[in-house]
C-alpha cells in the first residue's frame, strides 16, 4: 500500500511542475479523504455504523442527506437501496431516535409524480459523489443531476435538467403537520414543517424558504394523496408544493433554501446572511474551506490510503454533533428557540446528543481540541437547565427517554477541571446536584432513575422494577466521582465533598466476589440469582456483566483489589477476548443487533460495536501489562474499522465510536474523563500534528511503526525518557513532542511499576 509520505512527495512534484500553491492545496485537500458513506450499510438487524451521508458544516444547525427510506424511516439512507425519493433536510442523530423538522426537494421530468414511492428514481453509487460539503447524484428515471452544498442553516441546490416540456421541482413538507405557500412573483416557496419524534413543545415549527432562479410556469400543491392544480397554498397533515417549467438540455436550475426554528422572517434572514447573492460554486468553496480548516487541525503522515481515509472519515463524524440549535438575529445576537419551553431566548443551545455515548471520548476531544466550542456547549447546558429544570442526557431536540446515567456531570466536570471557562458553572453545579436527588417522572432518563434507592442503599436494587440497575449504579458512582472532583475545585462545603467521595465508591456494592464480576443486587442485600455473566440487558444496558464490570473509570485500582489482584484482573481481561462469543439473549427475547455485532467480530466477548466496553482495552495499563493494550488496540483499528460503507462494527453514535479511533490513532485515550490523563495505546501513524486552539503545536511521532511493529518499546516527551503509561492534558496543551519507538516484540519492562500506572481514586 502507498504511504502518505510517498504521496506527499508526489504532491510536491506536482507543485514544482505547476509552479504554484493552488494545485498542491487541491491535491492535499483533506476533505477528499472523507467518505460520508462510511457506515451506511446498516439496517435494523445489523449496524455497520447506522450513519447517513450528512452534507453539512461542522456542528451545523441543518444537515442534508439523500433519502432512500420512506418518510419517517430512521434508516433514511441505506447503502444497498436502489432508489432515491428526494434530498431532505435532516436533524436525525440516530435511527433509534429518528428525525425531526425534515422536508425534502426532488426533481422529476415527464409525467408528474409527487407521491414518494412513485417519484423515487433509480440511482447508482457509480453516479454518486458524497463529500462532507457536497453531494451529487444522477436521478436516472428523469435524466436529472442533483447537487447540493450547505451552510450552517442554509443550502443551495443545483438541478441539471434534460430538454423537456415538463420539468418539475417538488418540495415535500412531510407528515405530522406542514404548510406550503408558492409566491410566483418572488420565485419562492415558503412554509413550515412540524414532523418530530418527540421532545418538542406544542408550538414547534421549522420555517423554511426556498428561492428559485427560474420563473414558474406551473404551480400545484398536494395534500395527502390529493393533487390540486394551479394552487398556491396548502396546509394539513402532509402537504407539498410543485413548480414546473420547460427546460433545455443541460439547463441548470438553482434553489437556495434556509430554515429557522424561530420564525419565517428568521429563515429569510438566515438565507440572506449565509448565502445571499453567492452562487453554487462560491458556497461550495466556502463549505470546503470550513471543513478543511477543522480537518487540518490534525495533520496525519504515514499510514495507508485506507487508514488516512478512515481517520478523516471518523474525524468528520466527531465534528457533526452536537448540532447548533441557536441562530443569529438581525442585531447579530445569539438567540434560540427553546425545545424545552417553546420560547425564543438569548444564548447558545446545542442538541442531538446522547451523553451515555459521547461522555467517553467525544467531549474529551472537544476539551482538548475545541475548548471554545466546549464553553458554548456548557452555556447551552445551563440554558437547558434554566428552561426545563433538568440537564439533558439525551436531547433531540428536547429531552428524550433514552439510555441511562447522569453523564452530564462528566461533561461539566471535565470541562471545568481542564480550565475551560466562560459559562455559568454555579448554575450547572446546582443542576448536577438536582440530578443526584431524583428524576423527571415523565422522562425517566433525565436525572437519576432510582436515586432514592441509590442514595439510601448505595446501589439501585435489582428487584424494585428499575431496569438496568447494576449499570445505573456503576454510572451514578462514576458521576459522583466527577461531582467530588468538581466540588473540591469549586470549594464546596467539606461535608458535601465527603459525601460524593464516598458515593464514588458505590461501585463496590454491586461487585460479587463469588463470580469476580458486577452483578445485580436485591434490596435485601442478596445478589440476584440465577446469575449468567453472558446475559445481555436485565441488570445491564445493551451489554452483559463481562462488558459492564469494567465501568469503574474512576478507580481501576480499586477494581483490581476487588478482583483479588493484578493477576486475576489480567486473566479476566484476557478471558473476555479469548472466550467464544457466547451470549444469553433471553432478556430481549431474541438477538439484538449489538449482540450480533459482537458475535461476528471474532474478538470473543469483546463488543467494540457498543460503548460500555470501549475503554476496557486500555485497562492493561493499570495492571502492569501495557503491551496487551497495545496489540489489542491495533487489532481493533486494523480489523474493525474501514473507510467503506460497512466501515464500523456497530452504532457510530454521535461521533463516539469515531472518537475512539481518532484518539487511539494518536496513541492515547481518555479512560476517565474528569481526570487530566490520557492512557497510552499504540499510535497508528508515523506522525500526527495537533494544532491547538491556544496557538501551540503538539506533535506525535512513531519510529519503526508498521502493521507488525505495534508494541511500544519506549517513549520520550520533549526529548526526555518518559516512563508513565499516560500523558497529562497540560503536557499536550503546552505543546511539544511525544515520541514513540515501536517494536515487533513487547517491552515487558516498561510501564510495569506502580508509579507508571494511570490515576485511580484509591491508589
Amino acid at each position: 500500500m502507498k504511504k502518505a509520505n510517498v504521496l506527499l512527495l508526489l504532491f510536491v512534484a506536482v507543485l514544482s511542475a505547476c509552479g504554484g500553491e493552488k494545485e498542491i492545496s487541491k491535491e492535499r485537500n483533506l476533505v477528499d479523504f472523507v467518505n460520508p458513506l462510511m457506515g451506511t450499510d446498516s439496517d435494523y438487524s445489523l449496524s455497520n455504523g447506522n450513519t447517513y451521508p450528512a452534507v453539512a458544516l461542522p456542528w451545523g444547525m441543518n444537515f442534508w442527506t439523500p433519502q432512500t427510506g420512506e418518510m419517517g424511516n430512521g434508516w433514511c439512507y441505506a447503502y444497498d437501496a436502489k432508489k432515491i425519493r428526494g434530498i431532505k433536510q435532516t436533524h436525525q442523530p440516530s435511527p433509534w431516535i429518528n428525525d425531526y423538522a425534515a422536508f425534502s426537494l426532488m426533481a422529476v421530468t415527464g409525467d408528474l409524480k409527487f407521491k414518494e414511492d412513485e417519484r423515487a428514481s433509480w440511482f447508482s453509487h457509480k453516479a454518486e459523489v458524497s463529500k462532507p460539503n457536497y453531494y451529487k447524484v444522477y436521478l436516472a428515471d428523469y435524466d436529472v443531476t442533483a447537487e447540493i452544498t450547505p451552510t450552517e442553516r442554509a443550502a443551495i441546490f443545483r438541478f441539471t435538467f434534460p430538454e423537456n416540456e415538463s420539468s418539475y421541482i417538488l418540495l415535500d413538507g412531510f407528515f405530522k403537520g406542514s404548510e406550503v405557500t408558492i409566491l410566483p412573483k418572488e420565485r419562492k416557496i415558503i412554509g413550515y414543517c412540524r414532523n418530530n419524534s418527540g421532545g418538542v413543545p406544542d408550538n414547534f415549527h421549522n420555517y423554511f424558504v426556498a428561492e428559485f432562479d427560474k420563473e414558474f410556469e406551473l404551480t400545484h400543491t398536494w395534500n395527502g394523496d390529493q393533487l390540486t392544480e394551479n394552487s398556491l397554498k396548502a396546509s394539513g397533515e402532509h402537504v407539498g408544493a410543485i413548480i414546473g417549467f420547460k427546460t433545455q438540455k443541460g439547463e441548470e436550475v438553482h434553489v437556495k433554501v434556509a430554515s429557522s426554528f424561530i420564525s419565517p422572517e428568521q429563515a429569510q434572514l438566515n438565507l440572506d446572511r449565509e448565502i445571499g447573492k453567492k452562487n453554487f460554486d462560491k458556497v461550495l468553496t466556502d463549505a470546503e474551506m470550513a471543513w478543511e480548516k477543522e480537518l487540518s487541525r490534525i495533520k496525519v503522515e504515514g499510514g495507508t490510503d485506507d487508514q488516512l481515509k478512515t481517520f478523516y472519515s471518523c474525524l468528520y463524524r466527531v465534528l457533526l454533533f452536537p448540532r447548533k440549535f441557536h441562530e443569529i438575529n438581525a442585531n447579530n445576537e445569539v438567540i434560540h428557540y427553546s425545545p424545552y419551553n417553546g420560547k425564543v431566548l438569548p444564548g447558545y443551545m446545542f442538541t442531538d446528543n446522547g451523553f451515555w455515548d459521547t461522555f467517553r471520548a467525544v467531549f474529551p476531544f472537544f476539551t482538548l481540541m475545541y475548548p471554545d466550542i466546549n464553553a458554548q456547549i456548557m452555556e447551552g447546558l445551563a440554558n437547558t437547565y434554566k428552561e426545563s429544570g433538568w440537564l439533558p442526557e439525551w436531547a433531540s431536540p428536547g429531552h428524550r427517554g433514552c439510555m441511562i446515567g447522569s453523564n452530564s456531570a462528566s461533561l461539566i466536570a471535565d470541562s471545568y477541571l481542564k480550565g475551560i471557562r466562560g459559562y455559568d458553572i454555579e448554575t450547572l453545579y446546582e443542576a448536577i446536584l438536582k440530578n443526584t436527588k431524583g428524576y423527571n417522572e415523565e422522562i425517566t432518563s433525565v436525572g437519576r432513575y432510582g436515586a432514592d434507592y441509590y442514595n439510601e442503599l448505595g446501589y439501585v436494587p435489582y428487584d424494585v422494577n428499575i431496569n438496568e440497575n447494576a449499570a445505573r449504579t456503576l454510572e451514578y458512582a462514576y458521576a459522583d466521582f466527577c461531582i467530588w472532583k468538581l466540588a473540591k475545585e469549586l470549594g464546596r462545603p467539606q461535608a458535601e465533598i465527603d459525601l460524593f467521595e464516598k458515593r464514588a465508591q458505590n461501585y463496590k456494592n454491586v461487585f460479587d466476589k463469588e463470580s469476580g464480576l458486577m452483578r445485580g443486587k436485591n434490596e435485601d442485600g442478596t445478589f440476584q440469582s440465577p446469575f449468567n455473566p453472558l446475559k445481555w440487558g436485565d441488570a445491564f444496558t445493551e451489554g452483559n456483566s463481562l462488558h459492564y464490570t469494567w465501568s469503574v473509570f474512576q478507580d481501576v485500582n480499586g477494581l483490581i483489589d476487588l478482583m483479588g489482584g493484578k493477576e486475576k484482573f489480567i486473566s479476566t481481561l484476557d478471558g473476555v477476548f479469548e472466550m467464544p462469543p457466547k451470549f444469553d439473549d433471553s432478556y430481549y427475547g431474541g438477538v439484538i443487533h449489538e449482540i450480533r455485532e459482537m458475535q461476528i467480530a471474532n474478538m470473543g466477548n469483546y463488543a467494540h460495536g457498543n460503548q460500555p466496553i470501549q475503554h476496557m482495552i486500555y485497562l492493561y495499563n493499570f495492571a502492569g501489562q501495557p503491551w496487551k493494550s497495545q496489540v489489542r488496540v491495533r487489532e481493533v483499528m486494523d480489523r474493525l474499522y474501514t473507510p467503506q460503507a460497512d466501515g464500523y462494527c456497530g452504532d457510530e453514535d454521535n461521533g463516539q465510536t469515531s472518537a475512539w479511533y481518532v484518539f487511539s490513532s494518536m496513541g492515547f485515550y481518555p479512560v476517565c474523563p474528569g481526570t487530566d490523563e490520557y492512557v497510552f495505546g499504540s499510535p497508528l501513524f508515523d506522525k500526527i500534528t495537533l494544532s491547538l486552539e491556544n496557538g501551540k503545536t503538539f506533535t506525535i511521532t512513531s519510529t519503526d511503526n508498521s502493521s507488525d511493529h505495534v508494541f511500544v518499546n519506549d517513549i520520550k516527551l520533549n526529548g526526555e525518557a518518559y516512563g508513565a503509561n499516560f500523558i497529562k492534558h497540560n503536557d499536550i496543551l503546552n505543546g511539544g513532542n511525544l515520541e514513540f519507538n515501536m517494536s515487533a516484540e513487547p517491552n515487558k519492562e516498561r510501564g510495569t511499576t506502580e508509579d507508571s500506572f494511570p490515576y485511580s481514586m484509591s491508589k
